[in-house]
């Protein structure tokens, strides 16, 4: 949707639900904004039921067994949907320009959504969450530190619960290592030996898949591909350059990597349909055998295995390290700041109840409950460390950190040992990444936890997409490198420009 048409939607469905608001309150005495105590005033009053949107998970919030716990333990019964998983920006906007009636809404926590967020929150969608939290969050309080809720505030104001993330790499090359194995190939390290195992998995054929073989296959909308990107020193999508924080279309690396991808593409290394690919479409093209090289979280390791076993018995699997550029640059990108936020639009019904359910889902025992489960059940500890029993932990466990609002930041990430336990090739994958590479391939996003900056938020979204479809079109050839200086000046003038002198403004602080 364009910004235009967001914009006279939002406008005009914010007058809506001022007027549909006005006319409810003042026939029923009911939900007073900005923190209003009418509910609150009769503490037997039955609760309402929320409506939550969530971020896409395999399974149905609503039957999932942690929706039982927190319903018996908070008293609030709740209706849960989600948004898609590929483009879940796109619904967001339409939900939040149409008032869609959400109580809590949660989306990821990179840069792209807390821009969305901060957007919402400046045109007047969101809720100020900061007078409820004062008055009925006291867990909340407890439980999400000063800095994490300062880097969620959108012009001093909290209008989100931010949950502070685990500092982890997540994605880098899964590679089919039985194909290495049976062309006698030796597990790549640089960029060059990397194109030369491409090559010979396209013209070797080791899955058989003749012309329809796909050596590498990734994301249409994701053309910066994990661990390639970082040997060319651009592992986030914001770097440090030569002291300056500098995006990626900006970056001296950007024409190098743009030239290796185009490069792979024409020797029909790369997948010759990646332009068209979504998650779905890419890890099908892995698991069913044609493409022998993805980008792979660490968390999808377990279901995309097993698709992979399924339908090739005899597959092996294995992350390529950290690629080494021509100059020895590497990198991983590791996230930081938040894993989710969950905010509450102005066209909630019930933002009152929404806080005070956030809140009891942070009372301890409740939280340690919902994230890991029961000792003796679903978890053992010994020596400081939690361990899953499985089956149980996995069957009613391995979505919680969907359900979650905010973390109790001190004991969290020594409960999370237990999730990331609850699959050996979970935990081998993640320990991966995140033990066994060396600890300078992993770059934390320098963005991660940096405040609310108003022409960043305003531009970053617009300006990824922009980046993002270019450079799929000059790798694509739909665009030449011919024409790069002249989208940089549209890029820069379509907010690039004020973003950069913003971003490195507040980075210089942070420098000193």
């Amino acid at each position: 949707m364009n910004k235009k048409k967001w914009l006279v939607l939002s406008v005009a469905a914010l007058a809506l639900t001022s007027a549909a608001c006005s006319s409810k309150d003042a026939g029923s005495g009911a939900q007073a904004p900005s923190g209003g105590t009418s509910a609150a005033g009769n503490a037997n009053a039955p609760k309402p039921q929320l409506k939550s949107l969530q971020i896409w998970q395999k399974d149905d919030y609503n039957t999932y067994p942690v929706a039982k716990v927190l319903e018996e333990r908070t008293g609030y019964k709740v209706q849960y949907d989600m948004l898609p998983q590929d483009k879940p920006q796109d619904k967001l906007n339409l939900l939040i320009a149409s008032a869609e009636p959400y109580d809590a809404i949660t989306t990821g926590g990179g840069s792209d959504f807390k821009a969305l967020y901060a957007d919402y929150a400046k045109k007047g969608a969101l809720t100020d969450l900061t007078p409820l939290i004062d008055k009925f969050g006291p867990n909340i309080k407890a439980s999400i530190s000063q800095a994490t809720f300062d880097a969620a505030k959108v012009d001093g104001k909290i209008y989100a619960i931010p949950t502070r993330t685990i500092e982890f790499g997540g994605t880098s090359l899964m590679i089919r290592t039985d194909w290495l194995e049976k062309l006698n190939l030796k597990m790549p390290t640089t960029l060059d030996e990397f194109a030369q195992v491409l090559k010979a998995f396209k013209e070797k054929d080791p899955g058989g898949n003749g012309d329809k073989n796909a050596p590498l296959t990734i994301r249409g909308d994701s053309p910066f591909v994990e661990n390639i990107v970082g040997a060319f020193g651009m592992p986030n999508s914001w770097n440090d350059t030569g002291g300056k924080l500098t995006p990626r279309l900006l970056d001296p690396a950007y024409k190098e990597y743009v030239a290796f991808m185009t490069d792979l593409f024409k020797q029909g290394l790369l997948d010759k349909e990646f332009s068209v690919n979504k998650d779905a479409t890419m890890k099908e093209k892995f698991t069913s055998g044609r493409a022998g090289v993805i980008p792979l979280h660490w968390a999808d390791v377990p279901t995309v295995i097993d698709a992979l076993k399924k339908n090739q018995p005899d597959a092996k699997y294995a992350y390529i390290p950290a690629l080494k550029g021509k100059d020895g640059k590497m990198g991983l990108s590791v996230n930081g700041g938040f894993d989710r936020i969950t905010f509450i639009p102005k066209a909630s019904k019930h933002a009152e109840d929404a806080v005070k359910w956030m809140n009891a889902k942070l009372d301890k025992d409740t939280f340690k409950l919902m994230a890991i489960g029961e000792e003796g059940k679903h978890y053992t500890y010994k020596d400081g460390s939690y361990t899953p029993i499985l089956p149980i932990f996995t069957d009613e466990r391995n979505q919680a950190n969907n359900f979650l609002m905010g973390v109790d930041e001190k004991n969290y990430p020594v409960y999370w040992q237990a999730r990331v336990r609850k699959d050996p090739r979970l935990f081998e994958a993640w320990e991966y990444l995140n033990v066994k590479q060396p600890a300078n391939t992993r770059v934390i996003d320098p963005l991660a936890f940096s405040p609310y900056l108003a022409e960043y938020s305003k531009n970053n979204q617009s300006l990824g997409t922009m980046m993002g479809e270019y450079t799929v079109k000059l790798i694509f050839g739909a665009e030449q490198i011919s024409g790069y200086d002249a989208f940089v000046q549209k890029y820069k003038a379509s907010g690039g420009d004020a973003s950069y002198k913003e971003v490195n403004d507040w980075y210089a602080t942070v420098k000193k």
